[in-house]
């Protein structure tokens, strides 16, 4: 069945909001929404540099690995080499956490992100929803979440993308309630199942997934280009599937 343009397609509910309960609702994308989808997009993207380079660096073997420096840098040139050594070697792996996340943003804002309604709204099987919540009178984007349906052999399938919530708006619900649109527009579709992509920084996200059904799937990403950067930054990327 073919979805009419418009908002047809919408879920309303509450959340609270600075201590306010606030009307949410999750509807289908318009083209007026660019600019603030772009810029969310671009923010919860960057802010997971931050958990990636702090899980990182504090993982036991790297806190072991920057103390070995700077043994080695004191017994090799005094206190500077003590300061240098360490401080390469923190640096390296900050701008690993920096390139997957800039790298990654940088590609789908000149790709995908560039064209929503041509590749997320332009066939009967995809959809890209934002979630509004009412603010001082005003309705302002907190989220939004995007499906594309696939097939495998005989399976159809939807794939979750571009799964957001403002960091200001977190923890009200607001990401199960985008994730549960999926599912609908999922089952409404007849599609069997729903996989995405997410990776370990993004540890709310991937506990979230998981308490509503999803469980990991084996993924192999070793071929990526960017393998040697996500090793270095311990970034995990996870496939997750959930059955309808």
């Amino acid at each position: 069945m073919h979805r009419p343009e418009g908002d047809i397609y919408q879920r309303s509910g509450h959340v609270l909001v600075d201590s306010r309960v606030m009307q949410l609702v999750i509807r289908r994308y318009r083209p007026s929404d660019k600019d603030t989808v772009l810029s969310l997009f671009s923010v919860t993207t960057l802010g997971l540099i931050q958990p990636c380079f702090k899980m990182a660096i504090l993982s036991p073997l790297y806190i072991a690995i920057t103390l070995a420096l700077c043994v080695a840098g004191y017994l090799l040139g005094a206190l500077l080499g003590a300061v240098v050594l360490p401080g390469a070697w923190v640096g390296l792996i900050y701008c690993c956490c920096h390139a997957i996340y800039s790298g990654y943003l940088r590609n789908k804002l000149k790709t995908d992100m560039q064209d929503i309604p041509g590749n997320f709204l332009s066939r009967p099987d995809d959809c890209y929803w934002v979630a509004e919540a009412e603010v001082e009178g005003n309705a302002k984007i907190v989220g939004m979440v995007a499906v594309v349906g696939k097939q495998s052999g005989d399976e159809q399938y939807g794939e979750l993308f571009r799964m957001s919530v403002s960091p200001t708006c977190r923890r009200m619900g607001i990401g199960v309630r985008l994730t549960e649109t999926v599912f609908d527009f999922c089952k409404e579709r007849g599609f069997s199942a729903v996989v995405l992509s997410t990776s370990s920084p993004t540890q709310a996200a991937v506990a979230l997934y998981k308490k509503l059904g999803f469980s990991l799937v084996p993924y192999d990403n070793k071929s990526s280009a960017y393998s040697w950067i996500l090793m270095l930054a311990r970034v995990t990327v996870f496939r997750m599937k959930k059955q309808l």
